[in-house]
């Protein structure tokens, strides 16, 4: 091993932070350079290697859009930051750390060979992204270069300020974006707070004002279907309708800083919005009072649904039951469902719980649109 990676490592593991390392195969060579040198134990809580994409759907609990991009990156980042939480003992300071790489194979890869890096803790997102001149160096030398800088990642991660020695070519850079957030959405992502309400103009509030009425929704992206139906449901309730992005979801990986910095520019001068960690609208209620949910049949298909209740029926009714005692409902409108359009009348609602949906009529919204179909334009552009 080399002397100086050995002596980074050993100044590792003098420190008190603990990590999850992820990666998806390339760079695992950070993994055995981290275990070379005594002292693994004090560093590493876990390392995991989800090889095939079935086990990196497994790990993030939902297909990323794109395997090796910094986002999935992020993604895999938060995920082993919520996994070291789970494994630290006591108040330990703990970070996710993530490697996502395309390298040289035994068949040849038509894109760049690149590497994206993330480390995740509770004050910050970090991204080392690095395309590699293609057809310089084998699969051993373009390792090498991956996991030198995981290690590097690692070493920033435990506050080390000494440089790891990688070999890049003329014309490769290692390109850094990092996000530290403003301090009531810290205090949301590590849990010390449950609600956080941006008003158009950015100032944030973790305790008010109260919200009403809520279009909840992932925004990925914003769209004019959004801010329409959002019009029309205030125009029927009387009331302004805020947006509710949750920065947990049941269907999909929790969100990281910069994904939620991102998310929250479309709404910049213009809309208020609630950030939760409420990844159910039974959590959710609970956490707004009396608010009417703005939704789409797909999603209201989805809450009276016993497969996100374990299965059991009698979750689900006792779900409904608690988020009428909270004085909640949805407000309902059309959505486009694999090519058919499905209103309320398509949602098998429970007998007795009709009066906590109300259906917006087609007469007032209808929009063909969906952020799935921007993005899906925006890949092929």
């Amino acid at each position: 091993m080399d002397p100086i990676l050995a002596e980074v490592v050993a100044q590792i593991h003098a420190t008190p932070r603990k990590i999850v390392l992820v990666v998806t195969g390339g760079g695992s060579g950070a993994i055995a350079q981290l275990l070379a040198v005594p002292g693994g134990s004090q560093t590493l809580l876990e390392a995991l290697v989800p090889y095939a994409s079935r086990s990196l759907i497994d790990f993030l609990g939902a297909e990323p859009e794109h395997y090796c991009t910094a986002a999935t990156a992020r993604l895999m980042a938060m995920q082993g930051y919520h996994r070291a939480m789970q494994l630290r003992a006591g108040g330990e300071p703990v970070a996710g750390v993530a490697c996502t790489a395309s390298l040289v194979s035994d068949r040849p890869k038509r894109g760049p060979h690149r590497c994206h890096i993330a480390v995740q803790d509770g004050r910050s997102t970090t991204t080392d992204s690095l395309t590699l001149t293609k057809g310089r160096r084998d699969r051993a030398g373009e390792e090498d270069v991956v996991a030198r800088v995981v290690l590097a990642a690692v070493a920033r991660a435990c506050g080390l300020a000494r440089e790891v020695p990688i070999p890049l070519l003329e014309g490769e850079q290692i390109e850094t974006r990092r996000t530290e957030p403003l301090d009531p959405i810290r205090k949301l992502v590590v849990g010390e707070v449950r609600r956080v309400v941006v008003a158009p103009d950015g100032a944030m509030h973790s305790d008010g004002p109260t919200i009403k009425a809520a279009l909840s929704g992932a925004f990925h992206p914003m769209h004019d279907g959004h801010r329409e139906l959002a019009r029309v449901a205030s125009e029927m309730l009387g009331r302004e309708v805020a947006f509710e992005l949750s920065v947990t979801n049941v269907d999909k990986p929790p969100l990281d800083f910069t994904e939620i910095e991102k998310r929250l520019a479309q709404f910049a001068g213009r809309d208020t919005v609630v950030l939760t960690d409420a990844p159910t609208f039974l959590e959710k209620a609970r956490l707004l009072l009396g608010c009417v949910f703005v939704v789409g049949a797909d999603t209201a298909d989805r809450i009276v649904a016993a497969r996100y209740y374990g299965d059991d029926d009698q979750q689900m009714l006792d779900a409904l039951s608690e988020i009428r005692r909270l004085g909640c409902r949805f407000l309902v409108a059309g959505r486009l469902v694999a090519g058919r359009w499905q209103t309320l009348a398509d949602v098998p609602i429970p007998r007795g719980y009709e009066d906590l949906f109300e259906a917006i009529p087609e007469s007032r919204f209808r929009r063909d649109i969906s952020s799935t179909d921007i993005r899906a334009a925006q890949t092929e552009e």
